[in-house]
């Protein structure tokens, strides 16, 4: 008879805490607390909202009749550490130091990893993991090189569901995903392209920064001078400027919304200039995988587009026409998170993977 063993996942977001409780593969339970802006507003720094997130989520499991000493591990998303090769990574006093601390930067992912540990911790035998987080950084050394001494370039992408889909992928054809050479294209409210190589990404274009094709509420790259120009012009503050990079760039910018779905519809129904916009977006995602092709020498053995966008199929068709010629173009929309790191998890506690350290 099969093993089962009990995983609760937490993801953290700005706003909410999404929790889930899976007994093996099959997801028994899901609820998303929503946290609003007078409740957050008297913890100054992200860190200090652990206590208030930590109550909350136990008191949803008390609620929901789930015996937190049932639980076999609790995985968090993985928050602004140091950069780290992909993996599964036991959560520790050092990890737990950077999570405080936050060498990255503040984001409300890094409560994941706290709140697990602090919730494993409770149970006897249990342990806490995190698991690809955004900063996983395989880059091979030429891919650093930026045109400039003072700049270099740095790994953020949407690390766990491309490494995710790339496996699934890989398992779907009988392969492994070291065999293999993919390039994966995650569209959401950022993009990310990124070049898989036998197992590591080699290149993959910065999803928060400033990098590659323009999403929904990112403004992807900027022609350099303009930007300078306008960075100089007094016009904007520091934080007006990062808000036109990440949060009010993109299609926020250039159609007023962030809503794909409503966006593409508009514009098959005749509104001209937005379908322009749309298609521009497919066009920079289109450009941005020939761009991973060269990295990996043209031997690509599929193109894995996925993410949120993934269920548009204009916009895939669109990537499609400018791709398939690369290799064969496969959809896997959507972006499970939650599944994804209970996967993680699940594959330590069978023993199919082993937990890195994290120094």
């Amino acid at each position: 008879m099969e093993k089962i063993y009990r995983i609760l996942v937490i993801n953290p977001g700005s706003t909410s805490t999404k929790i889930a409780v899976f007994d093996n593969e099959k997801e028994v339970f899901s609820r998303t607390l929503r946290h609003s802006t007078e409740e957050l507003q008297p913890y100054k720094q992200v860190a200090d909202q652990f206590g208030f997130r930590k109550q909350l989520i136990v008191d949803a499991l008390l609620e929901a009749n789930i015996d937190i000493q049932s639980l076999s591990a609790v995985i968090g998303r993985g928050g602004l550490v140091k950069p780290i090769p992909s993996g599964v990574y036991e959560v520790n006093e050092t990890l737990k130091h950077d999570l405080i601390h936050a060498p990255q930067g503040e984001h409300a992912s890094n409560l994941g990893g706290l709140l697990a540990a602090d919730i494993a911790a409770m149970v006897p035998g249990a342990k806490a993991y995190i698991a690809d987080p955004v900063v996983v950084d395989e880059l091979q050394d030429i891919a650093r090189i930026a045109g400039h001494e003072l700049f270099k370039r740095v790994s953020i992408f949407h690390a766990l569901n491309q490494k995710a889909v790339a496996r699934a992928y890989a398992r779907s054809v009988g392969k492994q995903y070291d065999d293999l050479n993919l390039i994966v294209a995650h569209l959401g409210g950022g993009i990310s392209v990124g070049a898989h190589r036998h197992g590591r990404v080699i290149d993959v274009s910065n999803a928060l920064d400033g990098e590659g094709p323009f999403s929904p509420e990112r403004s992807g790259a900027l022609p350099a001078k303009q930007l300078v120009d306008l960075c100089f012009s007094g016009r904007y503050t520091e934080r007006e400027v990062d808000r036109m990079i990440s949060g009010r760039g993109g299609l926020v910018s250039l159609t007023g919304s962030n809503n794909v779905k409503e966006l593409v519809e508009r514009g098959l129904n005749g509104d001209q200039k937005t379908l322009r916009i749309i298609e521009a977006m497919a066009y920079n995602v289109g450009k941005e995988v020939g761009c991973m092709a060269a990295v990996l020498h043209g031997n690509v053995n599929a193109i894995l587009i996925t993410g949120g966008i993934a269920y548009s199929a204009f916009i895939c068709d669109y990537i499609k026409a400018m791709v398939e010629f690369v290799a064969p173009v496969v959809v896997i929309p959507g972006e499970d998170e939650m599944q994804a790191l209970a996967d993680n998890a699940l594959e330590v506690l069978r023993g199919e993977r082993q937990p890195e350290v994290y120094k």
